[in-house]
């Protein structure tokens, strides 16, 4: 993963750089516990690989509120820029949707620059609407699941 994500372009719209090797490795160790320190919130985290091959092709993330109602699943995905553009993001995606659904999580929530054209089109197709929500220069986008379930892939 750190040769995928090492790419500046990746950071554009969410600020910062990429990770080294070491720094990846303890990031990904605090998010392997599956939750945060507080014990607040569940982290689930899903490697994206390609079928045919395995090769890694980028990552989406959720965060779930450890306690009820507040039963709302914050994604986020990243994909290498050599696989965006291919289907990727939107099938993990509606698929982590999907899951999290049968656990009874059925509203989400992603946070996007409002130049970033891409994940703006992403979170459209999965049924995602902006809201009047800003946090950090992002706009909060939400969806609800049973609203607009997201479309199996083709």
């Amino acid at each position: 993963m750190a040769g995928l994500l090492d790419d500046d372009r990746l950071h554009e719209f969410t600020g910062g750089a990429p990770l080294t090797r070491d720094g990846l490795r303890r990031q990904y160790a605090r998010q392997a516990a599956g939750r945060s320190a507080d014990g607040a919130a569940s982290w689930l985290n899903w490697i994206l690989r390609r079928r045919h091959d395995h090769v890694a092709v980028g990552y989406i993330q959720a965060t779930v509120p450890a306690v009820p109602p507040a039963r709302t699943a914050a994604l986020a995905w990243m994909v290498g820029l050599a696989f965006q553009g291919q289907g990727y993001a939107r099938e993990a995606s509606a698929a982590a949707m999907r899951t999290l659904s049968a656990d009874g999580i059925n509203s989400f929530t992603a946070r996007i620059h409002p130049e970033h054209a891409a994940s703006i089109a992403l979170a459209r197709s999965l049924g995602f609407r902006p809201t009047s929500e800003w946090i950090d220069g992002e706009t909060v986008w939400a969806a609800e699941f049973g609203r607009r379930e997201p479309a199996a892939p083709s």
